[in-house]
């Protein structure tokens, strides 16, 4: 984690999967005295830590063979994790750099191994990170998505491979896939991803995939309306180091008119807070700026839906308004989603899986709406399970010669690249 060391308190605490409160009624200790524990300012008592740690060892029990290990790259909350969990996957390694997605995943998931922060320590010293046979990582998508892109240009800054920060940090990956060299990858973005600066951005990711790492290519964009009561298109790009029967075109998906509506997914009105629904001034605010558009021909405006509605994308910023996804109640002001009907509208909180959220709603937004939806990764995880499973029995059977670790090219930050 980034910043001061974590102390052993907060480790066996993240490992028990306890919040701070759970944990002040475990040890039967104050508040006070909890925070004291967790921030390193107080001794902890022996008997604190062995309790902590026996929570831990009983949360952290897990198969003795597991069918593959992958490591959840970008992992945001673990939507990438959840879906290959689901197919008998370990995950052996974590990098997220946001402290509060730190903690939502610290929270959901038991894990032996911290959660590392910055990709790009990872990507200089690739032996850091353990071995493993597919590799996760839904690579930042602000660069690509046309709400990024929009604001990059507004305000006259460069994106996609132009951008210094997030722009490269698909090279990162890529410098682990090459170090590595997995069996399997499944990457993540927007569906803006393909056509990106008239498709040279994918053209871009594509060749280094193929053509410097030599994996066998497949991509597909798919929406997630036939699982979640919500229209969230994305791209997956799937690789495999040697040839399989996989094709990820035929792949039959399922109509999206089977799919479940929001109202599937809504609390009864009674459980809902009313800080959800929207204040006077702000819905008087949200009218008029649809009013004025509409007067100006564009569509811009808040979106409103009742149960047997189909959402549209719910988004990072929907902390700030709600406007793209509000909810009709008869004889009131609309109100935004809940934190627990967006963990159900991504399908994080599904069935019989729950979903906990230790952090603010501002971020809880954020983090959902930065999220992949949950059903639609195990989709693609098991269709490609069975082509998984003989890559890696072949691979054990006739292991690939080692060879030197390879340098991933990073384009020249100009735009003569694209040319």
């Amino acid at each position: 984690m980034r910043g001061k060391k974590q102390s052993e308190f907060a480790r066996l605490r993240e490992q028990a999967g306890l919040t701070l409160e759970e944990t002040t009624a475990l040890l039967e200790v104050s508040a006070r005295t909890a925070y004291r524990y967790e921030s390193g300012e107080t001794a902890v008592s022996k008997l604190a830590l062995k309790t902590l740690q026996a929570a831990a060892e009983k949360r952290l029990s897990a198969p003795e063979a597991p069918a593959f290990r992958f490591i959840d790259l970008f992992a945001g909350i673990g939507g990438l994790r959840l879906g290959f969990e689901s197919i008998g996957g370990r995950c052996v390694f974590t990098s997220e750099w946001d402290p509060h997605s730190q903690k939502t995943y610290a929270l959901n998931f038991p894990d032996n191994h911290p959660i590392g922060g910055d990709i790009r320590e990872f990507s200089k010293d690739p032996d850091l990170v353990p071995q493993h046979d597919v590799l996760l990582a839904g690579f930042p998508c602000q660069p690509f998505s046309l709400a990024g892109v929009s604001k990059k240009n507004s305000l006259g800054r460069p994106h996609g491979f132009l951008c210094d920060t997030q722009g490269t940090l698909f090279f990162d990956t890529a410098q682990i896939i090459a170090h590595h060299r997995p069996t399997a990858f499944v990457l993540e973005n927007v569906k803006n991803l393909e056509s990106h600066d008239q498709g040279r951005t994918f053209a871009t990711i594509i060749n280094v995939l193929t053509n410097e790492l030599g994996y066998h290519v497949q991509y597909r964009i798919i929406s997630s309306e036939p699982w979640v009561p919500q229209k969230r298109e994305r791209i997956f790009i799937v690789g495999f180091r040697e040839p399989t029967a996989f094709d990820f075109k035929t792949l039959k998906i399922p109509a999206a008119q089977t799919g479940p509506k929001l109202g599937s997914i809504l609390q009864p009105h009674d459980e809902v807070d009313a800080k959800y629904t929207l204040t006077p001034r702000l819905w008087e605010y949200l009218q008029a700026y649809r009013d004025k558009h509409l007067a100006k021909g564009n569509g811009f405006g808040f979106s409103l839906f009742g149960p047997d509605d189909v959402a549209r994308t719910l988004s990072a910023r929907y902390y700030k308004d709600g406007s793209e996804i509000l909810i009709d109640q008869p004889g009131k002001r609309p109100r935004r989603l809940t934190p627990l009907e967006c963990a159900r509208l991504m399908g994080f909180d599904q069935g019989n899986r729950r979903f906990r959220i230790g952090v603010s709603d501002t971020q809880a937004y954020r983090q959902f709406g930065n999220a992949v939806v949950v059903p639609v990764v195990e989709f693609i995880a098991k269709s490609i399970r069975p082509h998984l499973e003989a890559a890696i029995a072949a691979n054990t059977a006739n292991p690939e010669p080692s060879r030197p670790a390879r340098k991933v090219t990073r384009p020249d930050p100009a735009p003569s690249v694209y040319a």
